[in-house]
């Protein structure tokens, strides 16, 4: 196995950083006692003090940064990756240098000085390694720095692969071809160069740096004989799994007690996540309760006044791990709506009253939901919850139906501000209600609410009714 790291880059990054962290270091200084910006109210240090520490501050941003990961380069690696190592190393890093001075009593460092100089160093680095990184993929994509690699298999996931790379060119990576053993496999765009006993032969004539093994889950006993082959060659090796269609998530891996751990149905919604989407929903749903108290006492009024029944209706559902709650609405259906059973509510349908027909096209009956977000029975962006005779029937005929329960149910979703609710393709929103999960973050619950806003006023709901 190649080393994956790029020597020359790597190189580049641990020199720039370690004299933007001395710069840092310095600028720190001159930022908070040299300039008007911050009143001292102590004696200011000499800079000598602080010039006779940079070699000891370099010492240990050496150790921290290589202990953060920060000098793992290799092709495939996202900025976002490198933002993580970044924080982790500088943060680290401060944290180094504080308790040193802390160890050695030093009387002339400042709390201040450490901010400066933690958020001018992060600053500095990230700046260097993001026009780095994108200098070195133009140059790639100009055909500078390529590498090659070969693809062992023909099928649905060898394409995917090889559109996947030649689709992202800033890796430099160049596909010669595919590796397969049926003459008879042969996939519409990239030539099969060889068989998997050939590979040893293949990855020298063609200089390949890269294998990558792209074969269904019945062919993976083929895989053990790909590595056979080539253990005594010095590629790198990678293997991309095909279980996305069957997890339904992204995939996590672990180490457990030397073994690999591949997690297929593992939530993103844990630990810090959890909190800050919990904020977001009491913070938000108590804002807009309290900007939204008037319209829904206008609602009520209307509902009481032009229907018999209660003002609000009171409907079990599906939330968090398929456990029931009850969700609130406004009554937009006659009180006998479900004398015959429940049925889901189509196109025209004669149990709305005319009020409920207006509150549904506008998803004003739903405002009530936001106390079932205060109460953490939902959450104002997730999976719509559904009722449970239906989550009966469903979790038999969808594909991954269940899925949709591993986080809390919401207001709106991806799912809807996409078209896809109502009586409409229950396999297509639970697609997006997927990939909402999948790809979650606070900007996206953002972004939902939104897009719920704004077709909400000035665009017609698909399927709501």
């Amino acid at each position: 196995m190649t080393n994956r790291t790029s020597q020359p880059l790597a190189a580049w990054f641990l020199f720039g950083d370690l004299a933007l962290t001395g710069a840092a270091w310095l600028l720190a200084y001159w930022l908070r006692f040299r300039t008007d910006l911050i009143p001292v109210f102590h004696p200011v240090p000499e800079f000598d003090q602080y010039v006779e520490n940079l070699p000891l501050v370099a010492l240990l941003a050496l150790v921290c940064y290589r202990l953060a990961g920060m000098y793992e380069v290799h092709r495939m690696r996202r900025f976002r990756e490198e933002l993580v190592a970044v924080a982790r190393g500088v943060g680290l890093m401060a944290l180094a240098v504080m308790a040193t001075s802390f160890a050695r009593h030093a009387q002339y460092e400042s709390r201040v000085v450490m901010v400066l100089f933690t958020a001018a160093a992060f600053s500095a680095i990230v700046v260097l390694r993001r026009a780095s990184w994108e200098a070195v993929r133009a140059l790639r994509r100009r055909g500078v720095n390529q590498s090659h690699a070969i693809i062992v298999g023909t099928g649905r996931l060898a394409r995917r692969t090889a559109r996947t790379l030649r689709h992202l060119n800033w890796t430099g990576i160049q596909t010669v071809g595919h590796v397969e053993d049926d003459p008879g496999k042969c996939p519409t765009d990239l030539p099969v160069v060889g068989r998997i006993d050939e590979l040893p032969e293949l990855v020298v004539r063609h200089h390949v740096e890269h294998v990558f093994i792209a074969l269904p889950l019945n062919r993976y006993p083929d895989a053990r004989r790909v590595f056979a082959a080539l253990s005594e060659t010095v590629v790198d090796v990678r293997l991309i799994a095909d279980v996305p269609t069957l997890a339904g998530f992204g995939l996590t891996t672990t180490s457990l007690h030397g073994m690999t751990v591949i997690g297929l149905r593992e939530s993103p919604h844990h630990g810090l996540n959890v909190v800050v989407k919990r904020v977001m929903d009491v913070l938000l749903a108590t804002v807009a309760l309290v900007l939204l108290a008037p319209l829904m006492a206008v609602i009520a009024v209307l509902v009481k006044l032009t229907s018999p029944g209660p003002v609000l209706y009171r409907q079990e559902r599906c939330g968090l791990n398929g456990r029931s709650f009850h969700m609130l609405k406004f009554r937009s259906m006659r009180v006998d709506a479900e004398a015959a059973g429940a049925q889901m509510t189509g196109a025209n349908d004669p149990r709305k009253t005319r009020l409920g027909t207006i509150l549904r096209a506008t998803n004003l009956d739903e405002l009530p939901q936001l106390f079932n977000v205060l109460k953490g029975d939902m959450s104002l962006v997730g999976p719509r919850p559904e009722r449970p005779v239906f989550v009966s029937r469903f979790r038999k005929t969808i594909p991954n139906y269940m899925a949709r329960h591993a986080v809390k149910a919401g207001m709106t979703g991806w799912a809807q501000v996409n078209g896809w609710r109502g009586n409409s393709s229950l396999r297509r929103r639970v697609q997006f209600d997927l990939y909402y999960i999948t790809h979650w973050n606070p900007l996206f619950d953002i972004r939902i609410m939104f897009l719920t806003v704004w077709r909400m006023i000035f665009s017609k709901q698909k399927h709501a009714y």
